[in-house]
């Protein structure tokens, strides 16, 4: 069975102890997940989140956040231990809040989008193949995965389709690595959103969804009867969760390139997008 989330992010960043004020409205809503991005571990108080979540009854999304500071295919070694380090903080994240994988595309920084040549950009890969194997060996110790998300040309140089992740999962070899398919990123880097999905096969477990100019599911372009079938050929059931973000919270805005409000308000945007997705997929 396909259950339904959202991103934190829609409303607020970063996320702190204080954000569990919003998992209220997430479930009222009628979700049954919340995507909780770890920007930075020292700002959540673990046990009380977990509280937060049992109270609700959400499942949490662990999701991984990686900025300039976050480089697994860097030249200095020091910047892939500081990765290792806060990748472990999630890990015990997940342990604490009985989730099962953590998200995100953790193979380079977000943002690193450059004209390379190929003998540096096959270097970068196989830095990032190496180093993920041992994301995924201190994955398996603490009994989770991570889900690898290809991201758009524009914000990274190096995963961008369906195609690569699988690609780089299959190179990492290792029973940890999964997948994460987001459909806006989709919508820019696939031909076919459906033969995307039944790329990555059984190794998709989890999907984030927003409209193609980031909006509310079901206001835009996006092929959704395509994602449908896609997910229906993978027999997927997992979470597909609601991603994006508010202009009110300037760096996150700044990051992701958002200049103006996408919805009436951010509350309609997520009430209304799960009322398509519910109609779409439950």
């Amino acid at each position: 069975m396909i259950t339904f989330g959202v991103s934190t992010w829609l409303w607020t960043s970063p996320f702190t102890t204080d954000t569990v004020g919003l998992f209220p409205k997430i479930k009222a809503m009628g979700y049954d997940a919340v995507e909780i991005p770890v920007e930075y571990p020292e700002l959540i108080d673990g046990a009380k989140v977990k509280a937060a979540l049992d109270e609700h009854d959400l499942a949490p999304i662990v999701c991984a956040a990686f900025g300039p500071t976050r480089d697994l295919t860097h030249d200095d070694p020091t910047m892939h231990q500081a990765c290792f380090d806060y990748i472990e903080q999630c890990f015990a994240l997940c342990n604490q809040w009985e989730a099962s994988f953590v998200a995100g595309p953790m193979y380079s920084a977000v943002g690193k989008a450059r004209m390379v040549p190929d003998e540096q950009r096959k270097l970068e890969w196989n830095r990032a193949v190496e180093n993920l194997q041992k994301a995924c060996q201190m994955a398996q110790q603490s009994g989770v995965q991570i889900a690898l998300e290809p991201l758009n040309r524009f914000e990274t140089d190096l995963v961008n389709t369906a195609s690569d992740v699988r690609q780089l999962v299959d190179d990492i070899n290792h029973p940890a690595a999964g997948v994460l398919l987001d459909g806006f990123h989709m919508g820019i880097e696939e031909p076919d959103i459906e033969q995307a999905i039944t790329t990555v096969g059984d190794k998709l477990i989890h999907v984030q969804v927003s409209e193609n100019y980031r909006g509310t599911p079901g206001t835009g372009q996006f092929r959704w009867d395509d994602l449908k079938k896609g997910l229906q050929q993978v027999d997927y059931q997992g979470c597909v969760s609601i991603e994006s973000f508010t202009p009110e919270i300037k760096e996150l805005a700044g990051a992701v390139c958002i200049w103006r409000h996408l919805a009436e308000d951010q509350d309609s945007f997520a009430s209304d997008g799960l009322a398509f997705l519910k109609q779409l997929l439950a």
